[in-house]
Parts: C-alpha cells; structure tokens; sequence
C-alpha cells in the first residue's frame, strides 16, 4: 500500500510514501504522519491511499509513524479544502493549516492533566484518621470529590494532607484531563424555546424541511430585531434532536459573547466556541470536544466553517454580508462560501441570515440559486426606530462632534434611565496632526497613512502598521509649535461627551479597549447591567448586539465610509447604517436613531434612513450591472509589493500588459493601491473580470509559471476580492 502526503509545507504537491506493513490496518486518509523528507523528518496529512506503484525501480521511502490515529480531517473536509485550493489558487497544504488551529498541531501541546480526589465508595472505616482529617473526609464525600487545587482552597488545606487521606484508603487521588473552558466562570441560566411568530414560523419550516442533499441555500433577510437567533436556535434544536450538528458562524469576536450565551443557555455543555481571542490550551481543548462528539453546536468566526463536527446538518452563517468573513491572506477564502461549499458536500443546510443581505446573496434569490425567507416585522413588542438624517454641513452644525439634536436626544435619554448608543469608524483622539504654519501632516515614513494621534498614551500612531511616535514639541518640516489635531476619533468623542454630561457613564469600545483577553465580553457585560448610560465605539457595536434598554442610537460621521476608493462604498454605507440604526428600540421602549452626514442627499443614507433595503439594491445593481461589476462577474486582483518602488511598478505594468492577451479576460491597468505603501512595502493592483473563476484561475496559473516572481517580489491573487485598497 502506498500513501500520497500533503508535507508541512506549501508546495502544492502530494509526496508518495510506501506504507509499512504493521501500519497498513491502522492508516487512514486524514491521518496526521511523520514521514521522512530530505534530511530530515516533516508531518503531513494522508490524502488518498494507493495500491503498488507500476515497479519501474522507483524505491519509495516509508511512513515513520502515525501521529494520531484519529484522522483530522473526513473525506468530506478534505474534499472541501480541495475545493478551496482549486477555487483560490492556493496551495493544498495552506488549506490544510487554515483549516485546523494552530494550537492544535502545535509540538507538545496536549490536554491538561490534573490531580481529581473522589471518596472510595468501599471504604470500611475513618479509624485512625484525626478530626481534622475526619471532617476534611466528610466535606469530599458531600461535594462527589473534584479537582485537588479547587478542593485545597475551598477546604483551605494542602495538598500533602490530601494525599495522606490516600494512603488511609479512604480517598483515591488520580489524574484526570481537565478541560480548559472558555466559559468558565461565566452565569449561564438555562431557557426555554420562545414562541414564533408567523414570518418566524415560515422561516424555520423552510429551514427543517428543505433537508435534502440538494437543497439551495436558504436566504433569511430578516430586518433588525426580527427574531432570526431564535429562528436558529429552533432550528438547530431539530438536528441535535435528529442526531446531527450545526456551526454557527459570526462576523465578530465581539459578537462572540453574546452570541454563545444565547445558545450556551439553550444547549448546555453541547456548545464549543472557536475563536482567536481563546488561548492555546482552550482552542486546543474545543477542537477536540468538537472531532470527539462531545460538543455538537460550534460557535465562531470564519475559521469555525472548518470545525471538525460529526454529521453535520445546519451551517448558519449570522450577518452574512459582512466582510470580516473574506480572509485577507493566503488562502483568501470567503467563509460564506466555503459554507455553501461544505453545505453541499455533506448534504447540510446552509441558513444565509442578514437584515442588509449582500448583492450577491440577493443576486442569488433572483437567479434561484438560493431559498428566500424574509422576515419583514420585529418579534415581540419592538418596532422599528424614527431615523432623522442631521446635517452638519449646516452653519449651526459645522465644526461640531455632535449636533444640538443628538445632544438633546442623548440628554433626554439620561433623564429617562434609558441608555444609548453612539458609533463612529474611527479610533484614536484626532485622525491627523498637522502643521497650521507649513500644512505639513505627521506621516508614518513605512506607511502612506498620517499618524493617528491617541491622546490616551499621548502619542502619535500608525494605524496600518501599529508604529508610533512621541507627539513632537514643533514641526519636524518647519520647526513651528503651532501644531493642530484634525478629525475625530472615539477617543475625542469620549472626553466631549464627559464634558457635555458630566454625570453621564460612559464606556468606550474599540481596538484600544478590548486588547486584553474577555474585555468585549467585560464592556457589553457592563453596559447589559447598565453600568453606564452610554456606549461609544467603532463597527463591534454596530450589528449583532441586543440590549433592550437602549432607545437612541446616533452615528457621528455617516460618510466616512462612502469616501472609500472601492465600487462597494455605496452598499457598506447602507449596510452600515441600517445594522447599527436597528440596535434601538428592540423592546417596549420605542427607539430613535439620529445619523449625522455632510451628504443628507446620498442614495445609500437615504435608502438606509427608510430601511428600503429592496430599492437601495436594485438602483445599486443597475450601476454595477452597467460598469460591470460583481454580482455581474468574478473579480479579482493581483496584488504586487516589494521595497524597491521601481521594480514593483515595472513587474505590474509587466504582468498587466501580459494578461491583456488572453480571452475572455477584462484586465485594467497596472495602478499603486488605494493604500500605496504600507510596512515599508510599496502596493501595486491589477484587477482582473472574467464570467467564471476558472478563467481568472488558468491565467493566474500561467503567468505566475511564465513570469515567476524575482527576489524582493511578493506577488498573490485574490479571488472574488472585497478590498481594492
């Protein structure tokens, strides 16, 4: 028997190795193995097994060992990543890695062991124990035993005087596999299924019984608060009930913590979560909980798309439209597709869930790739808040972080006991320190970007590449002092809003905030408890998120994301705005939303205002169908970057001008990215539009093979890419 490997290196190639006969009944396809590799030994995983070669003289070399016997990846996952190869160009073994946590193939990481004390049940007799001892006996019978560390402080005792109750017979100390939760310590309190209404109803029975290995895709465009979590927790409830398991998938790891309380309170100890913020020994430990059986519900951003779950039946993909889910690196896989991907492979179904859907998904429902579900009201009493568009190009409102409309509306909230919501896409205190003598703006010298200035550790900050500075006493162009702080961060609108409400609690949430492990988790805890009347952050706080005392939500700066250089400008605007306008009113209290632009006139904040997410899509594929545009095509980048500005520019003009010749390819010319140079590289683009995929495929393939990239270059395709910075 022979073997093909997929080695521990992106070489997008299989290595045949002979398999040796004590190991022939025990290898298995998926397997992790050690193999011999040069001069040296390497790991990788069996991907097919073979009968005897053709014995032409080619002597193979043999599989050292079999790393684990239960293989990490099932026929199915391996189809899957063989798939995602194919449709990303990336190499197998890049899958591979992507697809398993790091933590998990890590040398030596293994599951914790500690010391468990239980009573012996045949103990005869305490004699010859002291009172001490005897209580200390009596109080371990009365918990069922436990952990020897937890039991020493509980008991206050040692360890020694344990194991002394050990050697008298009456208890037996052993190790036992401890599982590193990432749950723990946290209030769940069980609940119970709510009841649904008649949109709510039609959508999970579309859901349960559209089981069939061929059935589409279920689209469930439900608008904001109209009860899809319960929907999906209904539905997942069925295939647990039928033996199968689910993966739910969310954008953010701030929507983590809400998410799995909601299903950990449903399903107990059958949940697992994946996600980055865990450490090594949880990820390690929910991994194997999900491949073993024990967890049958997982729950987590994009890389959950790959948990190992056994009999899979339901893939939930929340917020679908969000593009957290495109990962920016090799492989840059979409996670929403790769769901699809895998729903068909194993015959599961795929639940696509999003109150602004993308156009894709949208695209799909008109061209009956996928189910429809809409869900037009909000479950329970909630209703849909008053949206009131504020112009600050306005004489009264120009200059101001807040317009006199939202400063009344957050003060009648505080008068209330009710909280608010605020939202602004930008961290730090000011986005750019600049010269009022010379103009001149403090740029990061390996980024094409100003520092950002962050008055909380006073310094000046790339946002790119995390450098930073300390704020200089006088321009480093002119030497003057007058230096001035433009633009506004979450950091600025903070002290403002102190300085407005003086007695007013607020908290702040944004990447400088929730650095530290569980700290998303901290400040929704805290505000949830109302600890603080307002919440003030980036994009974390503008979808998912359901507090029922918040009754006004304002956005500070509606149109800092229309001024991206990117044809989806218009559609995140709207999506944007309608996810975080929803977060209001989502219970009794009626809520209101106040959206602050500089272009009241813009479609996108119009439509996003009226909650008109149908019209907003149709005007927006007119345009995109007449430039010609995804959903219309497949679009997809070469992205080119070296130190040397001359040679990166040369090679895109080069490669630009190069698949220009092949058919049935629209290629643009070689341009420096939106974001030109960034970690001391410099960033060139060549978009590329084709019908299918696979021709954008076979003409990477060919000049990458033609023209392979020089020393100093670093080139990589980008399938159906979402960012064109």
């Amino acid at each position: 028997m022979q073997v093909k490997v997929a080695i521990d290196l992106a070489l997008d190639r299989l290595f045949t190795y002979e398999v040796p006969e004590e190991l022939e009944k025990k290898l298995a396809v998926g397997q992790l193995l050690l193999v011999p590799f040069g001069h040296r030994e390497a790991r990788g995983f069996a991907m097919e097994l073979v009968g005897e070669g053709d014995g032409k003289g080619i002597v193979l070399k043999p599989v050292k060992a079999i790393v684990d016997e239960t293989p990490f990846f099932s026929a199915a996952l391996l189809k899957l990543v063989a798939q995602i190869a194919a449709y990303t160009a990336s190499p197998l073994e890049t899958v591979l890695h992507a697809a398993i946590p790091a933590a998990v193939l890590k040398p030596g990481m293994r599951a914790k062991e500690q010391m468990f004390v239980e009573p012996v049940p045949a103990a005869s007799t305490t004699d010859g124990l002291t009172k001490h001892q005897q209580w200390l006996y009596e109080q371990i019978v009365r918990l069922g035993g436990g952990w020897m560390q937890q039991l020493c402080r509980e008991l206050k005792t040692t360890p020694t005087t344990l194991r002394t109750l050990a050697q008298k017979g009456v208890v037996a100390v052993a190790p036992r596999q401890k599982r590193r939760d990432p749950l723990a310590g946290r209030r769940v309190l069980p609940s119970k299924p709510l009841p649904l209404n008649a949109e709510q109803r039609a959508a999970l029975d579309l859901i349960v019984t559209e089981g069939e290995a061929s059935s589409p895709p279920i689209l469930l465009h439900g608008i904001t608060g109209s009860g899809k979590t319960e929907v999906y927790l209904q539905a997942i409830a069925a295939e647990l009930e039928a033996g199968r398991g689910a993966i739910v998938m969310v954008p953010e790891i701030a929507l983590t913590p809400q998410t799995v309380q909601r299903f950990a309170s449903r399903f107990g100890n059958r949940i697992a979560v994946l996600h980055s913020a865990l450490s090594d020994g949880e990820r390690y430990d929910e991994w194997h909980r999900i491949r073993s059986g024990e967890a049958r519900v997982v729950i987590g951003p994009r890389s959950a798309v790959f948990a190992p779950v056994r009999n899979l039946g339901l893939v939930v993909v929340d917020e679908e439209h969000e593009t957290s889910y495109k990962q920016d690196e090799t492989p840059r896989y979409h996670a929403r597709d790769v769901a699809v991907m895998r729903g068909a492979i194993e015959g599961a179904r795929v639940v696509l869930g999003s109150a602004t859907p993308s156009l894709e998904s949208w695209m799909n429902v008109r061209r009956g790739k996928y189910a429809y579900a809409p869900m037009t009201k909000r479950a329970g009493a909630g209703t849909l808040p008053h949206v009131l568009l504020v112009n600050m190009d306005l004489n009264v409102n120009r200059g101001k972080i807040f317009s006199q409309e939202l400063l009344e509306a957050i003060r009648l909230r505080l008068d209330r006991s009710e909280q608010t919501i605020l939202f602004l896409n930008r961290r730090g205190y000011s986005r750019s320190v600049t010269c009022a003598s010379c103009q001149h703006v403090l740029t990061c010298p390996d980024c094409s970007v100003p520092y950002t200035y962050h008055q909380a550790d006073t310094c000046c900050r790339c946002h790119v590449c995390g450098g930073w500075i300390p704020v200089p006493a006088a321009c480093p162009a002119c030497q003057s002092p007058d230096l001035t702080y433009k633009g506004i961060g979450t950091q600025r609108a903070e002290a403002a809003l102190k300085q407005c409400f003086r007695g007013a609690r607020v908290l702040r949430m944004d990447a400088d905030s929730t650095s530290r492990k569980n700290s998303h988790d901290d400040i929704l805890g805290a505000f949830r408890r109302h600890e603080a009347d307002i919440l003030l952050g980036t994009q974390m706080i503008a979808k998912g998120l359901d507090f029922p005392n918040v009754t006004l939500v304002g956005v500070l700066n509606a149109d800092s994301s229309l001024n991206m250089p990117d044809f989806r400008a218009a559609e995140r605007t709207y999506q944007l705005l309608a996810q975080v306008a929803g977060r209001a009113g989502r219970a009794e209290l009626p809520g209101d939303a106040i959206i602050q632009t500089y272009d009241p006139s813009s479609p996108a904040i119009r439509a996003a205002a009226r909650g008109d997410y149908a019209a907003f899509a149709e005007e927006e594929l007119a345009e995109r169908e007449a430039c010609g545009f995804p959903p219309f095509c497949h679009l997809a980048t070469v992205n080119l970057r070296s130190k040397d500005p001359k040679l990166v520019a040369d090679w895109s003009d080069m490669y630009a001008k190069s698949l220009m010749k092949v058919p049935g390819l629209t290629v643009g010319e070689a341009v420096p990215s939106a974001l030109e140079k960034a970690e001391g590289w410099y960033r060139w683009q060549v978009l590329l539009r084709a019908p299918k995929v696979s021709s954008i495929v076979r003409a990477w393939r060919w000049i990458a093979s033609a023209r392979p990239a020089p020393t100093g270059l670093r080139i990589a395709l980008d399938v159906d890419a979402y960012s064109l910075m």
